[in-house]
C-alpha cells in the first residue's frame, strides 16, 4: 500500500478541528519523519503539545526524537512534569541522551528530575562518555539471554519483555556467569526447534567494541560485517550496551559530513544550514581562508626570487596558472581517493608501499600524457597568437619583438620564432610532466603520513597538498626556464 503524504496545513486543520480520531489514524499510515517536518514548521507550540496529549506515547516518543532542537525546547518548555514524563519513559535512552547533548543546561535539569533514579543513572553514565565514541552512541535498552535456555522459552521472553527494547533481530547470549559469550539472529531462533539449546545454534565469533572505540571505526565494523546491532564492552569485557544499525546510519552521515566540510576547507557545523546563523557561517569560514592565505606566502614568495627573470621572458608568466591548477588538480584527484581509502578501511598506512608503487606508475601515465598533450597544444597558442612571445631582449640589448604576430602574418615565421615557442612549449611540457608526477606521489605521501600518527587525514591533507604542489610547481618551471634561456636570463 503507498503510504500517505501530510501537509503542514493539513495537520494544523485537523488540530484547530481538534479531530483526534484523525490525527491518530495520521500516526499509524504516515512515517513518523514526515510528521515531525511538519510540527517544526508549526509556530504554535500549544497546537504540538495538543498532539503529544491526544496520541499514543508509543508514537509521540518516536515523534520527539525526530524533531528540531529548537521544536522540543519549545515543547519542554510549555509541557507539565507529568506530560514531560511520560514521553521521556517512553524514550529509548540513547535517543534520549542525544536529545539531552543538544539542550541547554536548565532544560537537562529538568529533564532529568523527570526521569526515574534508575534511568538517570544511566543517562548520566552516557553523557560522561567520551564525544564521538561506542559507549556515547550505544543504547542499554537489549535482550540478554542465557546460553542454557530452549528456542521456545527465548521466544517467550522476547514476547514478554522485547517490545520495550531497541531490537530483537539480534540477541545477545550469555551464560550462568553473566559472560558474554555469543549472537543470535532472529531467523536463526525462530527456525530451530523448540527444544535447540541456544548454545548451540548461537554464533560464537561475534564481533564487539570497546566503549572508547571510535564511531567511525564502529561504523565501519558494521558495515564489513553486514551487522544490525554490535556489543559494547567495557574494560572488564562485560557487556554493558549495544549500537545498532540505524544509530550507525547517523553516525556515517555526521562524518561524511565534516570530511565534506573540512575538504572545502570550512570547520564542521553543529547544526544544520539552515539553523546556523551567518555570523556562525563566516566563523567557521574565516580561519581556513587565512590559514590558506599564509600558506600561499611560499608560492609569493617563488614569484618574488624570479620576477626580475619573468620580466625578460615575459611570456613565461602566461603559463603560471595552468600550471599550479594541473598540480592541484591532479594531486586533488589522487588525495580524494587516499581519504576515502583511508576512511573506509579500504587499505591502511601499512600498504603504504604497494600504494607507492601502483600511483607511481599511474602518475608515470597520467604525466606523459598531460606533457605530450601540453606541448603539442601550447604551440598551437603561440603560433595562432592565443598567446604572444611578447618583446623578448637578449643579453648585451639585441631584441626580438613578437607582439601580435601569428604564423599567418606573413613575416612572423623565422627561425627564431619557431626556437622560441617550441623552447616555451618544451618547458610547460617538462615541468607539468614533473609537477603532476610529484602531485601524486606528494597525494599519497601526506594522507598515509597523517594517518599512521592516527590523525584525520581530511584535517591536513588538502590545505598542505595545494602549498607545496604549487612550490614545486613554480620551482621546476622557472629552474628549467633558466637552464633553457641562460644566455638570455643572465643580468
Amino acid at each position: 500500500m503507498e503510504k500517505e503524504l501530510i501537509t503542514t496545513e493539513q495537520l494544523e486543520q485537523l488540530i484547530d478541528a481538534k479531530n483526534v480520531k484523525e490525527i491518530r489514524r495520521i500516526f499509524e499510515v504516515v512515517p513518523t519523519i514526515d510528521i515531525a517536518e511538519c510540527c517544526d514548521d508549526i509556530d504554535d507550540v500549544k497546537k504540538l503539545v495538543f498532539i503529544f496529549k491526544t496520541v499514543k506515547s508509543e508514537y509521540t516518543a518516536d515523534l520527539f526524537t525526530e524533531l528540531s532542537p529548537e521544536t522540543k525546547e519549545k515543547i519542554i518548555h510549555v509541557m507539565s512534569d507529568a506530560e514531560l514524563t511520560n514521553i521521556l519513559e517512553s524514550q529509548f535512552t540513547d535517543d534520549l541522551v542525544d536529545d539531552l547533548e543538544d539542550m541547554p543546561a536548565n532544560l537537562v535539569t529538568r529533564v532529568l528530575r523527570n526521569v526515574s533514579k534508575e534511568r538517570r543513572t544511566v543517562i548520566n553514565k552516557l553523557l560522561n562518555y567520551q564525544e564521538n565514541t561506542a559507549g556515547s552512541i550505544m543504547t542499554t535498552e537489549f535482550l540478554v539471554l542465557l546460553d542454557s535456555l530452549s528456542a521456545d522459552e527465548a521466544i517467550k521472553q522476547i514476547r514478554s519483555v522485547g517490545k520495550s527494547k531497541e531490537t530483537i533481530y539480534t540477541l545477545f547470549i550469555m551464560d550462568s556467569k553473566r559472560n558474554l559469550v555469543g549472537t543470535l539472529d532472529l531467523d536463526d531462533l525462530i527456525f530451530a526447534n523448540g527444544d535447540t539449546k541456544l548454545n548451540t545454534i548461537m554464533n560464537r565469533d561475534y564481533v564487539t567494541v570497546q566503549v572508547n572505540t571510535d564511531q567511525e571505526e564502529v561504523a565501519n565494523l558494521i558495515k564489513r560485517y553486514d551487522l544490525n546491532a554490535i556489543a559494547v564492552l567495557n574494560n572488564e569485557s562485560r557487556l554493558i550496551g549495544i549500537i545498532t544499525v540505524d544509530d550507525i546510519v547517523d553516525v556515517i552521515e555526521q562524518e561524511a559530513t565534516e570530511d565534506v566540510a573540512i575538504l572545502s576547507h570550512v570547520a564542521p557545523l553543529e547544526d544544520s544550514y539552515l539553523e546556523t546563523s551567518t555570523l556562525q557561517m563566516a566563523k567557521k569560514c574565516v580561519p581556513w581562508i587565512v590559514v590558506l592565505l599564509i600558506l600561499g606566502t611560499f608560492s609569493s614568495m617563488v614569484l618574488s626570487i624570479f620576477q626580475d627573470k619573468l620580466a625578460l621572458v615575459p611570456v613565461l608568466a602566461a603559463f603560471i596558472p595552468v600550471l599550479m591548477d594541473t598540480g592541484g588538480n591532479t594531486g586533488g584527484q589522487t588525495i580524494a581517493l587516499m581519504i576515502r581509502g583511508l576512511a573506509t578501511k579500504e587499505f591502511t598506512p601499512k600498504d603504504f608501499w604497494k600504494i607507492l608503487r601502483k600511483e607511481a606508475l599511474s602518475a608515470i601515465i597520467i604525466s606523459t600524457c598531460i606533457a605530450i598533450f601540453a606541448f603539442i597544444w601550447f604551440t598551437i597558442e603561440q603560433y595562432t597568437g592565443i598567446v604572444s612571445l611578447g618583446d623578448l631582449t637578449r643579453h648585451g640589448g639585441e631584441a626580438y619583438n613578437f607582439v601580435g604576430k601569428t604564423i599567418w602574418a606573413g613575416n612572423c615565421w623565422t627561425f627564431e620564432f619557431a626556437a622560441t615557442s617550441l623552447r616555451v612549449s618544451l618547458i610547460v611540457a617538462v615541468t607539468l610532466w614533473l609537477t603532476s608526477f610529484l602531485a601524486k606521489i606528494v597525494a599519497v605521501l601526506l594522507p598515509l603520513g597523517v594517518a599512521a600518527i592516527k590523525k584525520d587525514p581530511a584535517v591536513v591533507a588538502q590545505p598542505l597538498l595545494t602549498t607545496i604542489v604549487d612550490v614545486i610547481s613554480l620551482l621546476v618551471y622557472f629552474g628549467a626556464a633558466m637552464l633553457a634561456f641562460s644566455s638570455w636570463l643572465v643580468v
